[in-house]
């Protein structure tokens, strides 16, 4: 008796992200998504917006200047990044993967201390809890992991579901499409289910994990996942700034009111290469690439705002030479980032360092002391 052959995947298109801005810049309300336009800041999120992209813009240069070692550009999530974040409570605590750029920006973050990562001054860059921003994580899928490790923490310190909104917390997730192949990830989800925990999942699929693309991954929408753990998902134009925020906003609700996790994702793509290492002409099509970036997510909120009057001239007057003064102070902070101490690296790997380790210092130091040997580069 020949095998049963599998059953057919389901015929039905994709479901459509929920959209609420338009190419054009038209605004269409969406009663799944509600938004009261009376509390959104668009000025706000138009300059959060173009600042990231200059951020990204002059973080290339440098990579290409021989000043930072490598960069992962978030070039067209922008929208789904500042959206986001623009959602979040000064409580809330962000873990990133190493791509959220506008996120550290919405956050306050000193935007040089991006930099030290890629340019080896530093193995983290910033203190996590003076902005309530994790650090970068560089292994795909880990911070999913880290979040919910953190919900439990607010789950078992009463932190949701008191009324006070000083008091309600909860945790915003970044990853990629890539990482919803990972152990890591499906591990998070379980728990976070399972626990009921305040930790909503913001997946930026961006179409490609490196070279992979989503097709080959999923034979279903990433935001379908979320149903066979047990917690909802939703799936928005990752373009559209006001979406993310009105899905991000209802999420974070939810998990701060004790409703537990939320999948959101948010349907976008990665205008330039993986990072500045990766030839991305080698694995997608042109006619991809130019199609997406006629749906640029910066150009979209500007059209609206430049239709409906939203705001006048000035505003962007003034966000240009904000442009100007955010490049110089990329470049010139960039070369001023200190030379890394040569023991930090065992300094900060244990409150107590072992007496192997203490030796492996004392030789380290010692090899630094000598500086480049005969026929080695300075």
């Amino acid at each position: 008796m020949a095998p049963t052959e599998p059953a057919p995947p389901e015929t039905s298109p994709f479901d459509p992200p929920i959209q609420l801005l338009d190419p054009s810049g038209k605004l269409s309300p969406d009663d799944r998504l509600p938004l009261d336009l009376a509390t959104v800041d668009l000025a706000a999120l138009h300059r959060d917006m173009t600042l990231t992209r200059r951020l990204d813009t002059e973080a290339i240069a440098l990579q290409r200047q021989g000043e930072l070692g490598l960069w992962p550009s978030l070039r067209g999530q922008e929208a789904a990044q500042v959206g986001a974040a623009h959602a979040l409570r000064r409580q809330d605590m962000v873990f990133p993967t190493y791509r959220e750029h506008g996120v550290a920006w919405c956050r306050g973050l000193d935007p040089v201390s991006l930099l030290g990562l890629f340019r080896g001054t530093t193995l983290g860059g910033w203190d996590p809890y003076a902005q309530h921003f994790s650090l970068y994580t560089l292994v795909i899928g880990a911070q999913t992991l880290h979040a919910v490790g953190y919900a439990m923490g607010l789950h078992r310190d009463d932190s949701t579901g008191t009324g006070d909104p000083d008091r309600d917390t909860a945790v915003l997730a970044f990853l990629g499409d890539g990482a919803l192949s990972e152990g890591e990830t499906n591990e998070a989800f379980v728990w976070a289910a399972a626990q009921n925990l305040p930790v909503v999942f913001f997946c930026q699929n961006n179409q490609w994990a490196i070279s992979a693309p989503y097709s080959v991954q999923s034979r279903i929408p990433a935001a379908r996942r979320a149903a066979g753990y047990g917690f909802p998902g939703i799936r928005v134009d990752g373009n559209d700034v006001l979406a993310c925020l009105a899905a991000t906003r209802q999420a974070l609700h939810r998990a701060r009111s004790g409703g537990g996790p939320t999948l959101i994702e948010a349907v976008t793509y990665r205008v330039n290469a993986h990072t500045t290492a990766d030839d991305a002409t080698r694995y997608r099509p042109a006619a991809e690439t130019e199609d997406w970036a006629a749906r640029d997510p910066l150009e979209r909120l500007e059209a609206h705002l430049r239709s409906t009057g939203a705001v006048t001239d000035d505003h962007f007057t003034d966000l240009e030479q904000r442009e100007r003064d955010l490049a110089g102070q990329l470049r010139a902070g960039c070369r001023e980032l200190a030379e890394p101490d040569p023991a930090s690296p065992f300094e900060h790997t244990y409150a107590q360092l072992p007496a192997d380790l203490r030796q492996q210092l004392r030789e380290h130091l010692e090899f630094v002391s000598t500086g480049p040997q005969d026929g080695e580069r300075q």
